[in-house]
């Protein structure tokens, strides 16, 4: 792909030169540096959002677009194309949210170095900051309330089957490890499976009930990561507002009544609020989904695929809530996630996904052309962990901790004046009066906390917070909830 040839067009400022021409050759607009000419126009091949961010992504990666060049305006670009300008929106949001290009504000929309990290962009804002004295930033379990992987790993390794390693056939879910896991499941799904940690799981089943495009109702505040995820799969957000019960009922119907084609919650421990979905609460969803499908299929020549609600139980056994799910009411139209990282070890990786058959199906066929299964010497580990008792004690020990730190901390903080509701798991949600102000404070005090600003789902969404992991404050909780309490208040 080259450069096409200059226009007629006016000379532009030193650096600055005309970078799209419509069908017709006239001047639409939308200035880059480096003096050379690119006729976008030219370039999409597809209209559709993927499209005209793939032909940019293209002009960027063969220098016909170079670093700080301006793109068109969106209006500009969609008059050019022929086509809405929310479809541009969509492309340039995906180029955004992948590092390509940044928005700033009037001034445009401009070409960005290629990210030269590994993380994605939401992760990469909750890594940024100085190294501190105490990290209460990372969101992971207190290595020291984790139950010993050693012993567990040789005792499954001695007790495994010697073919097992060969066995590219056999089912990809060991058949003592289901057995746990349907014991224990909230719900009777039709299919099990393990994968490689809850993201993988949320990943995967939403690449089988999602197709690019679509839009998934999401929690607002929610977890970065999954907004990443759910930018790099072309998938646009629906933020649902959250209360003390978990999801409001209004706001999945809005989401819904909005064309959301997947919910994805998390029903306890809720990062980063700690809310946990009540039983009345899930009672409550459940019938705003089934009047939603009813009023769907009275619509007469509309043929809609059915809602999946993905529920992602990331804390799994050191919650202290209830293990509860939309599966017990509508167990067709749920994948329910539960993650071992948090209780068992995140070097793990394990993550178990039960639900209808057609999603899981689809979802074990597509990793048998990539992975395959999950290693079965870690199901086995996993077993052990699940039966031993010294690992079933360390577990409910790390759940009765972790619920009292919560607590230490929402009391230090009260005595400081800074009034906090507790949830559950190992983080607490601390509302500021300005983000980059506190952070800054607790910098300087040697505390490291995370940023509000990369849970927020939507545009300027939420009053300022930051996400405080108590799981890991073993000690100077007095001393934290003092340095909190004043940079709550700068």
């Amino acid at each position: 792909m080259g450069a096409v040839s200059t226009t007629a067009s006016p000379p532009a400022p030193s650096g600055v030169t005309t970078v799209i021409q419509g069908d017709v050759g006239s001047d639409v607009g939308g200035d880059v540096g480096g003096g050379g000419v690119v006729d976008l126009v030219r370039h999409v091949e597809d209209r559709s959002p993927r499209g005209i961010a793939a032909a940019v992504a293209r002009c960027v990666r063969a220098g016909d677009l170079a670093v700080g060049d301006r793109l068109p305006t969106v209006r500009e670009l969609a008059r050019a194309l022929g086509v809405s300008p929310a479809t541009v929106s969509g492309a340039f949001r995906a180029l955004s949210a992948v590092g390509l290009v940044a928005s700033r504000g009037r001034a445009g929309t401009f070409v960005l170095a290629e990210p030269a990290g590994w993380l994605p962009p939401r992760y990469r804002r909750m890594a940024a900051g100085a190294p501190a004295r105490l990290d209460l930033s990372r969101g992971t379990p207190d290595p020291a309330l984790l139950p010993a992987l050693g012993p567990a790993v040789a005792r499954a390794a001695a007790a495994a089957r010697l073919d097992e390693a060969g066995s590219y056939l056999d089912a990809p879910l060991v058949p003592r490890l289901e057995a746990l896991l349907r014991a224990s499941w909230p719900f009777a799904p039709d299919r099990l499976t393990v994968v490689d940690g809850a993201m993988d799981a949320i990943g995967r089943t939403l690449e089988v009930v999602a197709r690019y495009g679509a839009r998934v109702a999401v929690e607002e505040p929610g977890f970065p990561p999954l907004f990443d995820l759910l930018d790099q799969l072309g998938l646009e957000r629906v933020p649902m507002t959250l209360d003390r019960s978990g999801v409001r009922p209004d706001a999945l119907a809005a989401a819904l009544a909005a064309g959301a084609a997947a919910v994805v919650l998390q029903p306890r421990a809720h990062n980063p609020t700690g809310v946990s979905l009540t039983t009345t609460r899930a009672r409550e969803l459940a019938a705003v989904v089934r009047l939603h499908a009813a009023r769907a299929a009275s619509d007469e020549g509309v043929r809609q695929r059915r809602v999946v609600v993905v529920e992602d139980d990331h804390s799994g056994q050191i919650a202290s809530s209830r293990d509860v799910s939309l599966g017990a009411h509508l167990p067709a139209q749920v994948v329910h996630v539960r993650s071992y990282s948090k209780s068992h070890g995140p070097d793990l990786r394990l993550a178990a996904v039960g639900g209808p058959a057609a999603v899981l199906d689809a979802l074990v066929g597509r990793r048998m052309l990539g992975p395959g299964w999950t290693s079965r010497l870690l199901q086995h580990t996993l077993v052990d962990l699940l039966t031993d008792a010294d690992a079933l004690d360390a577990v409910a020990d790390a759940r009765r901790v972790y619920f009292a730190r919560q607590r230490a901390l929402v009391d230090a903080l009260a005595a400081h004046g800074l009034v906090v509701t507790p949830g559950d798991g190992i983080n607490l949600w601390v509302p500021v009066r300005d983000e980059a102000a506190a952070l800054v404070h607790l910098e300087a005090a040697g505390v490291r906390v995370s940023p509000g600003a990369p849970y927020r789902a939507g545009p300027g969404a939420g009053e300022p917070h930051v996400r405080v992991t108590v799981g890991a404050l073993r000690e100077g909780t007095a001393e934290v909830a003092a340095a909190l309490a004043l940079a709550a208040r700068a």
